[in-house]
């Protein structure tokens, strides 16, 4: 399991005083990066191998609140990896200083080519480095057809 600590600044709480919900994904934006550099997949290195990563949903719940100037933790397992490494699925959870589980977020992506401007498999070199990743006991093997399990499909105006 990956850990980063934060400390809830001004600029992370909302009219009700406790953590506003874009804090919650900032934080959680923060941790994947985190999480990537520190396992060889920086933003110079998705640089140069013309990838990035996106997200397709995220699905948030929220236990208990948090407070200005209070530290939290934010975890992240991995709970699932494609074979070719182009689609991803992460589980974060927020836990204060007492350990107690504020909110969990299940998190579903991909890689973008960013010159191509569409979805591709991770480099051979990335995918290697992939297989590290530390996995959660739920860990399971994505397919295409988990993009599409929600039914979700885009409805246009007029």
């Amino acid at each position: 399991m990956y850990k980063k600590e934060f400390e809830i600044r001004w600029s992370d709480v909302d009219a009700n005083a406790h953590l506003a919900n874009s804090a919650y994904t900032n934080f959680m934006s923060h941790t994947r990066m985190g999480f990537f550099t520190d396992y060889g997949f920086s933003m110079q290195e998705m640089h140069e191998q013309e990838i990035g990563p996106v997200v397709f949903y995220e699905h948030m719940y929220y236990f208990k609140e948090a407070y200005l100037g209070t530290p939290i933790t934010v975890t992240l397992e991995l709970i699932g990896l494609s074979k070719d490494g182009m689609f991803f699925k992460f589980e974060h959870n927020f836990y204060n200083d007492k350990g107690e589980n504020l909110a969990n977020c299940e998190i579903f992506g991909a890689w973008i080519d960013t010159e191509k401007r569409s979805l591709t498999a991770l480099p051979e070199a990335l995918l290697t480095i992939s297989e590290t990743f530390p996995k959660a006991i739920n860990f399971r093997t994505l397919t295409k057809e988990d993009t599409r399990k929600h039914g979700k499909r885009p409805v246009n105006l007029g």
